[in-house]
């Protein structure tokens, strides 16, 4: 009549937190979440997550990896996403690897946009 549950066996099936990078921080070093990622401060260094969000303060000087990049900040390297958005205030110097890739007007684009 009455069951027990079984225990979790892991992390396996708990989303990770969130990662925030607050604007009156700055890291040196890569960043790898499983999660999301929201950058406001300065990154020297890759970035990975399962999405990131750059914000208006936030700049990462390196590369970006991500299913899902939000970037509204600068960023000085390489972005491979399958979904992009540059918003207006968006500032990026490298290539973009994308399969959906939306820029507004008034972002800032130096570098060579490929599909993946």
């Amino acid at each position: 009549m009455f069951s027990k549950a079984k225990p979790d066996s892991g992390a396996r099936g708990k989303a990770a937190a969130p990662t925030i990078i607050s604007s009156d921080i700055k890291v040196r070093g890569d960043l790898k979440s499983e999660g999301e990622v929201q950058i406001d401060g300065t990154v020297e260094g890759d970035v990975e997550g399962k999405a990131l969000s750059v914000g208006t303060s936030g700049v990462i000087t390196g590369a970006v990896k991500a299913d899902r990049a939000l970037v509204c900040g600068q960023i000085n390297g390489e972005i491979r996403a399958r979904v992009i958005t540059l918003t207006k205030s968006a500032r990026v110097k490298g290539d973009v690897l994308h399969e959906t890739l939306t820029i507004e007007p008034g972002a800032q684009l130096e570098g060579h946009c490929r599909r993946l």
